[in-house]
């Protein structure tokens, strides 16, 4: 096996406004391995959060060395990838991907098949809208009107505003997610209850990462589901969710990849946790890798590739009502428009 690797920026189509700030574009490191006559593609994608720049993962990605492999030995490749360095989920999760990209090709099967996944009872993928202007969400939905449910973000203090606005827009099924936005837990139950009566699913990420103590107070009170993002982000992480929250956004980004999103949905469905599969901003790579694992979830948000414009792939998508159709491709379902090289 041979990898290769190179940085690509991903340019969004409207600002991206969360509670922790705005962006315009999102860091990627976009990767292949390459075995005999075939390429297994990969992504890092890096938003602020995960403090993990591209710098960091190319660095990263340089100290390994799988040539001494065999591609079809995943979970050997995978332990040696995570034992290289802590941290680096994003830049391992790329490693995973390709990986499960390429023994999919070398199989002959899609990826889901591979894993023993049965494409049946998918939900559907909500759709995000950020903190915006009234003019931007109104463009917005009316851009991506057949998205059957929608995900909303709050925590900068318009939220009853920003639903508001969307609801007089449209009357699509919807969640929000604070993104560690709210502070005080009265406010946030008062929330869960006014956001029950407008038809909220569920509030994702209400509270600070590491503020287990609201967030379990409030998950006790709440008339709608409490959903971890940021607080949960591998395996050994899961067990702090029970009796903290009522289910866990697994991403690939966070977990390293679909091998250890497999054992981290597991663990939850044994905990008694609700599943969401999600996604950052990232390339139909990334986000048709997180769709292999969509029939274990309860929820999806795999909107990534419609929050860019310059998307490198094609093939294996999310359609555009939000619909994960898992085709007959081996592998991930994708090709590339562009080659890499490091």
């Amino acid at each position: 096996m041979k990898l290769s690797f190179s940085p690509y920026t991903l340019q969004l189509r409207y600002p991206f406004a969360l509670a922790t700030g705005t962006r315009t574009t999102t860091p990627a490191i976009l990767v292949q391995i390459h075995h005999e006559n075939l390429i297994g593609y990969g992504e890092a994608s890096l938003p602020p959060y995960l403090e993990e720049s591209a710098e960091e993962a190319i660095l990263f990605l340089s100290k390994l060395k799988i040539e001494k492999f065999n591609p079809l030995n995943i979970a050997e490749i995978l332990k040696y990838v995570d034992e290289v360095e802590v941290g680096h989920n994003a830049a391992k999760a790329s490693i995973d991907i390709a990986l499960h990209d390429l023994v999919g090709k070398i199989l002959n099967k899609p990826c889901y098949e591979m894993l023993g996944i049965e494409p049946i009872n998918i939900p559907y993928s909500s759709y995000t809208i950020s903190i915006d202007a009234k003019e931007v969400i109104k463009e917005k939905l009316e851009k991506f009107n057949q998205f059957k449910i929608l995900k909303i973000k709050l925590g900068k203090g318009n939220d009853k505003e920003l639903i508001t606005t969307v609801k007089s827009f449209s009357n699509k099924i919807f969640s929000v997610d604070a993104n560690q936005g709210w502070i005080d837990k009265h406010y946030a139950l008062d929330m869960a209850y006014w956001l029950k009566e407008q038809g909220a699913l569920f509030i994702e990420q209400p509270f600070s990462k590491n503020n287990f103590e609201d967030t379990a107070w409030l998950t006790e009170k709440s008339p709608l589901p409490i959903i971890a993002d940021e607080s949960i982000k591998r395996l050994e992480d899961v067990k702090k969710a029970k009796g903290v929250f009522h289910g866990i956004n697994i991403k690939l980004m966070k977990s390293t990849g679909i091998h250890e999103a497999l054992k981290m949905i597991a663990l939850a469905r044994e905990l008694n946790l609700k599943i969401m599969i999600g996604c950052m901003t990232e390339t139909s790579c990334a986000v048709s890798a997180a769709a292999q694992l969509a029939p274990l979830a309860d929820w999806c948000d795999l909107d990534g590739v419609y929050l860019i414009n310059n998307d490198p792939f094609s093939g294996n998508k999310v359609k555009e009502d939000g619909e994960i159709v898992l085709g007959e491709w081996p592998g991930l379902g994708i090709a590339s428009f562009n080659s890499i090289s490091n």
